[in-house]
């Protein structure tokens, strides 16, 4: 009887492990209408050119598309100006599996009535369009160029054209990006959306690409278990007939004097009891900023997202959120799926994270960005770059995901997090995943 172990099925495996990947986003373009300030094309230090995915290009990732379960066809610009798009979906959805599904998010200012018949009958599954607000004058601040009568139209184009083909793939959507200016605006948003036919609706929080915009912010950079600590010994503060927001850390300097007011000693030890309770759960508790805002921009925004998730209940759209605040255990979605990100002259990367340069603001320290490319599609097979041994690291240190969080440890920024060439955290691992955004829940995309 042979003492060889069974090879474990590739299909079996995680969708990080397999042999070959699962999930494509692939930036056919990086030309764009639009000059939208939120973009990372707009961000400082970007070092993004404007250009096209050949054909060729295109054809070299035709092998991985028969194990496909998704193809995105965008990445920095905008799909529609792509004079193949249509090309490239009726190839990938002849190879492609019967349910796998095929998207790309779009600004919708192209889309007359000849692009929506000819997408509703391509084998397109879903299309998102961006509406970031009801109301006129805040649309067209958020997506420079673009005014609220051009998404209404897209949408009726959209509607006719379903209507004519009835058994079309395709579902549309909505992206939004959540800020300040815009929050209040949600709930509307999605009334509006539903009125017109959307299907499912996305929501993002938004990123700092510059210290002016850190003010837009709707979420606050505590992780939900700190604010749940806080919470907690907050509540548990009031019930003894205290106000935690009372404390002053000047007060620490006075601890052993004298005479010192027994409800000031008996906070103290309250908070001293929160912070040990943070240190035991291993959460950084940035005391400063929550008694400065307590939790309520946290739980203001839950609400709001609470209500969202009934009225889209209610409308029958299908709703994704963000958190609300950074997640705690974090995870990289785009690995776990199992996904590849090529750009438009082929190079491959491992998410939308390390996609492109670019310069953002985590917390109150900005971060300069660095591409990470593992091979390109057209000196390399794809198959061939997915499995080398340095993608294939990569991927299975994200899956366990082991890494310092970053945005919130008291000593941050650290000389390793701001070195230009990012080499290790001070784990000691070589991915600069401590600090990504998109793994603590905050960004999401079509994926």
């Amino acid at each position: 009887m042979s003492s060889q172990p069974s090879l474990q099925p590739t299909d079996a495996l995680p969708a990080p492990l397999r042999d070959y990947p699962s999930k494509l986003f692939v930036e056919i373009t990086t030309f764009c209408n639009l000059r939208c300030p939120m973009c990372v094309k707009q961000s400082a230090d970007s070092n993004i050119i404007d250009g096209d995915m050949t054909e060729e290009t295109f054809s070299a990732l035709e092998p991985a598309f028969p194990r496909l379960e998704a193809l995105l066809l965008n990445g920095i610009g905008e799909a529609l100006m792509h004079p193949h798009l249509l090309d490239f979906i009726h190839r990938a959805r002849r190879a492609m599996p019967e349910k796998s599904w095929i998207g790309f998010q779009s600004n919708g200012l192209l889309l007359d009535e000849r692009w929506a018949r000819d997408l509703v009958a391509s084998g397109l599954d879903r299309l998102c369009l961006s509406v970031d607000g009801v109301k006129p004058d805040t649309f067209s601040k958020v997506r420079e160029g673009e005014d609220l009568d051009d998404m209404e139209q897209a949408f009726a184009f959209l509607a006719a054209a379903r209507k004519r083909q009835p058994d079309t793939r395709l579902k549309v959507g909505v992206e939004f990006v959540l800020m300040e200016e815009n929050k209040q605006q949600l709930l509307d948003t999605l009334r509006w959306v539903a009125a017109r036919g959307a299907d499912f609706m996305l929501v993002t929080q938004a990123s700092a690409y510059d210290n002016s915009a850190m003010e837009q912010l709707a979420y606050d950079n505590s992780t939900d278990e700190a604010v749940k600590i806080f919470t907690y010994w907050r509540d548990k503060i009031a019930d003894m007939g205290l106000d935690v927001r009372d404390y002053n850390s000047r007060w620490e300097m006075g601890r052993f004097l004298p005479g010192l007011d027994p409800k000031l000693a008996r906070m103290m030890e309250l908070v001293d009891q929160m912070r040990a309770d943070a240190r035991k759960k291993d959460v950084f508790l940035d005391l400063p900023r929550l008694l400065e805002r307590g939790a309520d921009k946290a739980e203001q925004l839950q609400a709001l997202f609470d209500e969202a998730e009934l009225l889209a209940k209610d409308l029958g759209v299908e709703l994704s959120l963000p958190a609300a605040v950074p997640r705690f255990e974090r995870k990289c979605d785009f690995v776990e799926d199992g996904g590849a990100f090529i750009s438009w002259d082929g190079a491959v990367h491992p998410c939308y994270f390390l996609w492109h340069q670019f310069r953002c603001f985590i917390n109150d320290w900005d971060r300069l960005i660095k591409p990470k490319i593992f091979g390109n599609v057209n000196q390399r097979p794809l198959l061939d770059i997915w499995n080398d041994v340095t993608f294939r690291s990569f991927r299975e240190n994200v899956h366990a995901f082991d890494y310092p969080y970053c945005s919130n440890c008291g000593v941050a920024p650290c000389d390793l997090l701001q070195e230009e060439d990012f080499e290790f955290d001070c784990y000691t691992h070589p991915e600069p995943c401590g600090a990504c955004q998109w793994a603590m829940g905050l960004f999401q995309c079509l994926h």
